[in-house]
């Protein structure tokens, strides 16, 4: 018994310990960020600042108490900016293209309009033979989940915040940081949506 309580407490020090030297390293690695990087063009510091919700996903791992996630994605929800016009469909070939380029938010770039990169992260068409699994297959996403009003909207919310929808999703938050327009963001969502989008084919 004596042995086991050993073991808890050393495992409990030996825990405390490591938290402690990884909080170390952060602070250490945010402090060479803050001394290497330099504002040029477009890259702007504010780039190096944690919101609340990047300190919460970073702190837990990317897994925060249900409580607190639960507050932030609703806070998250409510900077969604929906088009004032209620439409969310735009053209699915401009969204295609968007969808494959990759360019954008160096200081290189000089306000040239974002890509979406999509590409890095999901496989969007059957024509499309390189791509990142890090998000879910998108081939076929019209036709899994229908063309309506509702999974128009939610699409364009998610694309536009996807953190409103799982806090600590790795997909970027491409209206809320200004990445993507309201056009480009519909264009998307035609891509996903449109029956006759290479998606849904």
């Amino acid at each position: 018994m004596k042995t086991f309580q050993a073991s808890i407490f050393g495992a409990a020090a030996l825990a405390i310990a490591f938290a402690a030297q990884a909080q170390d390293y952060r602070a250490q690695a945010i402090s060479m960020m803050k001394r290497d990087f330099h504002a040029k063009g477009i890259a702007h510091m504010d780039r190096l600042n944690e919101d609340a919700l990047q300190l919460i996903c970073n702190r837990s791992h990317n897994e925060p108490p249900k409580g607190i996630a639960e507050t932030l994605q609703h806070d998250q929800l409510a900077t969604i900016q929906y088009p004032a016009d209620g439409k969310f469909l735009g053209d699915w070939k401009a969204g295609e293209k968007l969808a494959q380029n990759g360019r954008g938010m160096t200081w290189k770039d000089g306000g040239k309009p974002s890509g979406g990169s999509c590409y890095n992260c999901h496989q969007i068409g059957p024509a499309t033979t390189s791509f990142g699994d890090i998000g879910n297959s998108l081939l076929h996403f019209g036709k899994i989940r229908g063309y309506g009003p509702d999974v128009q909207k939610y699409v364009y919310g998610k694309i536009y915040n996807a953190k409103a929808y799982n806090l600590c999703s790795k997909m970027p938050r491409f209206g809320h940081s200004g990445t993507l327009t309201e056009k480009q963001i519909k264009d998307l969502v035609a891509l996903l949506l449109d029956p006759n989008s290479p998606v849904n084919k």
